[in-house]
């Protein structure tokens, strides 16, 4: 049976990974996870980090920041008018 890791527990072992105060087989013991995943998660995490930082990246904040400008345009233009 397939064991489900919740995206909090991979997070947090990436992050210890990254640290690099421990070995792999140190944090994939201390998890309970095997060291092949630990590195799967962390090219992962780099793949997907480029995609959050790029301008085109994360549509959903780009909508967000558009919304942002927006009501800042409306409020400037109100105290103009």
């Amino acid at each position: 049976m397939k064991k489900t890791i919740e995206a909090g527990l991979k997070a947090k072992v990436v992050l210890e990974a990254f640290r690099g105060e421990k070995t792999l087989a140190q944090i994939s013991s201390e998890y309970g996870v095997h060291p092949n995943l630990v590195s799967k998660w962390k090219h992962e995490l780099l793949k997907g980090a480029a995609e959050i930082f790029s301008k085109h990246g994360g549509k959903q904040s780009n909508g967000q920041e558009e919304h942002v400008e927006n009501d800042w345009l409306k409020i400037k233009l109100q105290l103009l008018s």
